[in-house]
């Protein structure tokens, strides 16, 4: 990794972040109810999770570290990533009644928590379109004669 971008740099904290916060959000409710039964709590008072929505955070996170790999991984994740919170926030404003919804009978959302999407879906689509397609071609001095 002898470059940076702003993909990359998105995939690094978005990464951390959600890994962070779907570890911790085990803490708060680990249930994996669906439907009618479904239970959920707010992780530090803001975000709804549950068991699946910890499973969720750690899969996105674990997938935006390891796309730090390389630029294309990281731009791919940013512009991936950054469609699919997009959705989920608009999804999100779409089904919450009372403050909090439920996204595909599993997925506990809260109108916090769809603002975060929002953000990070507009972030990571900028940071995407920020980021060039290809890798800077790294130039090595001419061997001397």
């Amino acid at each position: 990794m002898d470059t940076s971008s702003p993909a990359r740099l998105y995939a690094g904290l978005v990464g951390v972040a959600t890994l962070i916060a779907g570890l911790v959000g085990f803490f708060y409710e680990a249930s994996f109810d669906v439907g009618d039964e479904l239970v959920a709590d707010e992780q530090f008072g803001i975000l709804a999770v549950n068991g699946w929505a910890n499973v969720i955070h750690i899969a996105t996170g674990l997938l935006g570290l390891a796309a730090m790999s390389s630029i294309a991984r990281s731009r791919l994740y940013a512009l991936g990533f950054g469609l699919v919170y997009l959705v989920v926030a608009v999804w999100g404003f779409i089904v919450i009644d009372d403050g909090f919804g439920v996204i595909l009978e599993f997925l506990p959302v809260d109108t916090q928590e769809n603002v975060f999407h929002l953000a990070l879906g507009v972030l990571g689509l900028a940071a995407g379109a920020a980021t060039p397609k290809a890798e800077p071609e790294v130039r090595r001095p001419a061997p001397a004669a």
